[in-house]
Parts: C-alpha cells; sequence; structure tokens
C-alpha cells in the first residue's frame, strides 16, 4: 500500500507518519511506500522497513498536484491548511491554500480515469458551524461558517461528497475538534492559546491567555487526533452512505475548567504563569465557534476522544515530556 500525506511537516501530519511507520501496517494492508509533502520541509522521517520520499511544494502551484498523484498513491491524506488565524487576516491566502488546492487535488485525481479510486481523507473542521448553537450541536445541524476558514472548509466538504458521489474517490471529510495540547512553538491559529495555556507553563513558561476565562469549547489530544485518522483510512465508507462528513468527539470544557486541570495535574506554579490580556480580534472569532456536540454517528462508528481534560494534559506529558526508553 502507497500512503500520501499531505500537510506531512505539521503536527498532525508528523505524528501520523511516526505512527505509520511504527505500525508498518494500515489496516490489514502492509505498507509499502510513503509519499511525504509539505510547503515547507518536514522534519527527518522516523526509521521504517518501507521507502519515504519527501516533496516541497505549494499545492495550488501549477503541476503539483500532478506530480502527486501520477504515482498513484492508494490512500491520501489531505491534512494541510492555513489556520484560521491566518486564513481570516490574509483572505486571499486562505482561499488559494484551503480551497484552490484541494478542488485541484480532487480534479487531478477525478481525470486520472482508468479504474483508479483512492481513499482520501481529509481535516475539515468544527469551524464549519457558526453560532447561534443549540446546547450541543448533533449531526443534522446545518453549516453556517462565521470565519473564512470555516467557510472553506465547508466548501471542501460539498466537494468531496460530490466527488466521491460520482466515484471519482472514495472520500470522507472529518471534522476535528481543536487538537490540545498542540507541542512545538505556538502557531497563527485563532485557537492557539487553549494549548498555549497548557504547554507553557508545563515547561515553566508564560502563557497568554486573551479570552475569558467562561469560553467554551470542544477538545481532542494528539494521540486521539491521529487515531481518528488511522481509523477512518481503514474504514467502511458504505456504513456512511451518502453523507461523506463526520463531525467526531471530543471533550467540551471552558477555559476554567483547563486551568483548574492544570492545577491538579501541575500545581498552582504552573497555573500562575497564565497571564490573562485580552484580545478583541481573537475573543471576536472564537465567539463564533461551536462549543459542544453530540457526535452519534462518529460515536456509532467506534471513534472515542478523552473523557476529561486532565486526561488530555496527561497524554500530552507522556507522549512530549517524558523521556523515552530507547
Amino acid at each position: 500500500m502507497h500512503i500520501l500525506v499531505i500537510g506531512a511537516g505539521g503536527m498532525l501530519g508528523a505524528k501520523l507518519l511516526i505512527r505509520l511507520c511504527a505500525e508498518g501496517i494500515l489496516g490489514d494492508k502492509k505498507i509499502t511506500r510513503i509519499t511525504r509533502y509539505d510547503a515547507i520541509i518536514p522534519p527527518p522521517p522516523p526509521t521504517s522497513t518501507f521507502p519515504i520520499e519527501t516533496f516541497v511544494g505549494d499545492l495550488s502551484a501549477t503541476g503539483e498536484a500532478e506530480k502527486l498523484i501520477a504515482i498513484k498513491p492508494d490512500v491520501i491524506f489531505h491534512l494541510a491548511a492555513i489556520v484560521s488565524g491566518e486564513a481570516e487576516k490574509d483572505f486571499e491566502k486562505g482561499y488559494r491554500i484551503n480551497l484552490d488546492a484541494t478542488r485541484i487535488l480532487f480534479e487531478v485525481i477525478r481525470k486520472v480515469g482508468d479504474g483508479y479510486k483512492p481513499k482520501v481523507i481529509f481535516t475539515s473542521s468544527i469551524a464549519v458551524f457558526g453560532a447561534p448553537f443549540p446546547e450541543a450541536i448533533g449531526d443534522e445541524f446545518f453549516t453556517t461558517p462565521l470565519t473564512s476558514y470555516g467557510t472553506q472548509k465547508a466548501i471542501d466538504e460539498l466537494l468531496l461528497n460530490d466527488y466521491s458521489r460520482r466515484g471519482f474517490f472514495d472520500g470522507v471529510a472529518l471534522r476535528m475538534p481543536t487538537v490540545c495540547v498542540r507541542p512545538g512553538k505556538p502557531n497563527l491559529a485563532a485557537s492557539g492559546f487553549f494549548s498555549n495555556i497548557i504547554r507553557e507553563p508545563l515547561a515553566g513558561k508564560e502563557a497568554i491567555l486573551p479570552v475569558s476565562d467562561t469560553v467554551r469549547h470542544w477538545h481532542v489530544s494528539p494521540r486521539a487526533a491521529v487515531q481518528f485518522l488511522i481509523q477512518t483510512a481503514t474504514l467502511n465508507t458504505e456504513k456512511l452512505g451518502n453523507r461523506r462528513t463526520l463531525t467526531l468527539p471530543g471533550l467540551s470544557c471552558t477555559v476554567a475548567e483547563q486551568i483548574e486541570a492544570l492545577r491538579k495535574v501541575a500545581g498552582e506554579d504552573a497555573v500562575k504563569l497564565i497571564r490573562r490580556e485580552s484580545d478583541e480580534t481573537i475573543a471576536k472569532i472564537v465567539s463564533g465557534w461551536p462549543r459542544n456536540f453530540a457526535p452519534q454517528r462518529a460515536l456509532a462508528l467506534g471513534f472515542r476522544a478523552e473523557s476529561s481534560f486532565e486526561d488530555i494534559i496527561r497524554v500530552h506529558i507522556e507522549d512530549e515530556l517524558t523521556p523515552r526508553k530507547r
């Protein structure tokens, strides 16, 4: 099985690659080759028993998608995107990367023809939903995004559903919760503070909290998010019918509950490193995001997330801060 990971230089892409290389199989099929693609040079690949090749480029540029699809990967993980805050700040770049590049990729796959029908797993977002919200958003709730990022992802979902319906590829779009705690440095995502206020204090560093403690959001750990991707790649899509988008499980909690979980896991000294500094732009973006879900379709298919924010913090400590035995 040949796997293509678009966005391999990002956090989820890198963690997905580590998991694939460690297991060497996807479902019941042996992995024979992985192709990595990103706009930046990804970190060195993990050790594997199969070849790993790397391409660097802009998926929206002429000829890039053709180059990737010419090698006919069996499974395509499309994780690449401009994050929410950057997409809101730079309108043209957001639509070029988040919409145009995806449409080009889908079109290139369609034009191959000759029976080529790869599995395509696309990471969408809960930003496709916009206020006002019910207490918990069910699978029947409509998409009315209130950001450019959410709009771009919603259009991608519709394209994926139609191209799958027409038989051009076998696609699934995953509405990911906000992945938290993200390792590494802060990025331009408006949601970045959710991770910052945990990751930085755990490292003994100050973190800025730009919104109220009462803000509620929907979270999942990086470990669970990678499991979602793996599970989707082996999913029998006949179970989805003509609705190829899944809202995934997560944990709904307030910023205050995040901070209390940090206090329980790491103590008061860690909490004292959180500094409150209001940012009206971020607060406005976040106010239009959903807060809680009832993702019954995904739960029925066996998708699971953490049950407490303390669990999410402990995953970060185990995966990022605990020395591994060699």
